[in-house]
C-alpha cells in the first residue's frame, strides 16, 4: 500500500497492510535544511516552512503531513511577545491582557501579514508538493487555547469565575480570528484541519466549564461545522493528561483524534484503553509515545517503546473487532530542539513498518 491508501484504510477501518505512522515532527524538520535555519527563520518564511515538511517527508517517510507551527502564532500576531529559543518550543513571555478591560480591546489582525500568513502560505506550498503522496492537514489553535496564550492560563481560569463576560468577549475575538483562518486554510488544498483544543482536560476544567467556554455550539461546535462545510476533514489534537474524550471524540466526531498518555497520572487513558472503550469505533485515534523520548531515549529504547505500542494497539483492535483505526504517533509534537535525535524519529517509522503489520487476529 502507498501512504494515501494506508491512511484512507485506517480512517475508514478498512484492511490495511500495517498501522500508519506519524510522529508529530514539524519544527524539528528544519534541521534537514541546514544548521543556519533557526526556528525563528523557519517560522517566518513560507518557503522554509514548506521546504522543511517536504524534506521531512522524504527523509522519514511519514503517512501524514500536518502543518503545525507552534501554539503561539495567533498570540504573536495579536501583539503578545513570543520568545524563540533554538533549544525550546516557542512560548509567550509577555501577555497583552493585564486587566478586565483588555479582553474587549483585542482586535483580529490582518491574516495576510505576520506568522498567520506564513502558516497559510507555507501550508499551501507543502500541500501542493505532497498532496499526491500523503494526506496533508493544516493546524490551528482553538479559541480558548489562543486566549490563554495572550492572557495567561491562570488569569483566564480565574476570570471564568469572577468575570465570565470578559472572557467571553475575548473568546469572540479569538473566534473571529479562527473563522478567518479556517476560511483561508481550507483553500490551500489540504484534506483536513487539526484543532488544538487543549483545555478539554479534567485537570483544568470540568464538563460544564469546558462546554461554556469552548465545547458548546457557539465556539468549537461552530468551528467544527465550518471545517466540514468547507469540504475538508475535521481533526483534533489534545495532549492533555485527562482529555474529555466523550466530548471531543463522541460529540465532536472528528476524523482523527491525537492524544497523549501520562502513565504516572491515575486515569490517564492508554492507547489500548481508548480502543477497548470504543473511542476508535468511528474515529482514527493517534498517539502516544512520550515526546521527550525523541531527545532523551536511546534509539534502542524508543524502538522498544514503539514495538510495544504496536503490539498493544493491535491486540486492542482485535479485541474490539476493528481492523486498523490507530496511527502510531507521539503524544505531542516531537520537540523542535536542536538536540532532538532525528534517528529516533526515523526509528518510530521504521519499527512501525515491521511491527505494525496487520493481519488476522
Amino acid at each position: 500500500m502507498n501512504h494515501l491508501e494506508r491512511a484512507m484504510a485506517a480512517l475508514t477501518d478498512g484492511e490495511a497492510d500495517r498501522l500508519p505512522a506519524y510522529p508529530i515532527a514539524c519544527g524539528v524538520n528544519r534541521k534537514l535544511l541546514g544548521d543556519d535555519v533557526t526556528y525563528a527563520k523557519w517560522c517566518s518564511d513560507p518557503k522554509l516552512f514548506a521546504d522543511a515538511f517536504v524534506a521531512g517527508q522524504k527523509y522519514f517517510d511519514f503517512d501524514f503531513a500536518i502543518g503545525l507551527m507552534d501554539l503561539s502564532v495567533m498570540a504573536g500576531d495579536l501583539g503578545a511577545h513570543v520568545r524563540m529559543d533554538d533549544e525550546n518550543t516557542p512560548f509567550v513571555d509577555k501577555h497583552i491582557v493585564h486587566d478586565i478591560e483588555d479582553y474587549e480591546k483585542m482586535e483580529v489582525p490582518d491574516i495576510k501579514t505576520g506568522r498567520s500568513n506564513v502558516l497559510i502560505e507555507g501550508t499551501r506550498l507543502f500541500t501542493e508538493k505532497l498532496k499526491d503522496e500523503v494526506i496533508c492537514a493544516a493546524f490551528l489553535e482553538g479559541p480558548l487555547l489562543a486566549l490563554t496564550q495572550v492572557a495567561g492560563a491562570e488569569r483566564v481560569f480565574m476570570d471564568m469565575f469572577t468575570n465570565p463576560s470578559a472572557v467571553h468577549a475575548g473568546l469572540e475575538t479569538m473566534m473571529e480570528f479562527d473563522v478567518q483562518m479556517v476560511e483561508a486554510l481550507s483553500k490551500t488544498g489540504v484534506a483536513g484541519l487539526v484543532w488544538d483544543y487543549l483545555w478539554a482536560n479534567y485537570s483544568c476544567l470540568g464538563d460544564k466549564e469546558y462546554d461554556e467556554f469552548e465545547g458548546c455550539d457557539k465556539y468549537a461546535g461552530k468551528l467544527n461545522k465550518l471545517v466540514v462545510d468547507s469540504g475538508i476533514a475535521n481533526c483534533i489534537h489534545n495532549c492533555a493528561d485527562l482529555p474529555h474524550l466523550d466530548t471531543q471524540v463522541k460529540k465532536f466526531k472528528p476524523a482523527i483524534y491525537s492524544m497523549a498518555y501520562y502513565p504516572l497520572i491515575p486515569d490517564s487513558p492508554s492507547a489500548g484503553e481508548v480502543i477497548e472503550n470504543g473511542y476508535a469505533d468511528n474515529c482514527l485515534m493517534a498517539g502516544n509515545i512520550d515526546p521527550q523520548f525523541f531527545i532523551r531515549a536511546s534509539t534502542e529504547k524508543i524502538s522498544k517503546v514503539t514495538s510495544d505500542l504496536c503490539q498493544e494497539v493491535k491486540t486492542a483492535l482485535c479485541k474490539r473487532g476493528l481492523n486498523s483505526r490507530y496511527c502510531i504517533s507521539s503524544g505531542c509534537e516531537v520537540p523542535p530542539d536542536r538536540v532532538t535525535k532525528l534517528e529516533n524519529i526515523k526509528a518510530v517509522v521504521d519499527v512501525t513498518k515491521e511491527d505494525g503489520k496487520l493481519g488476522d487476529c
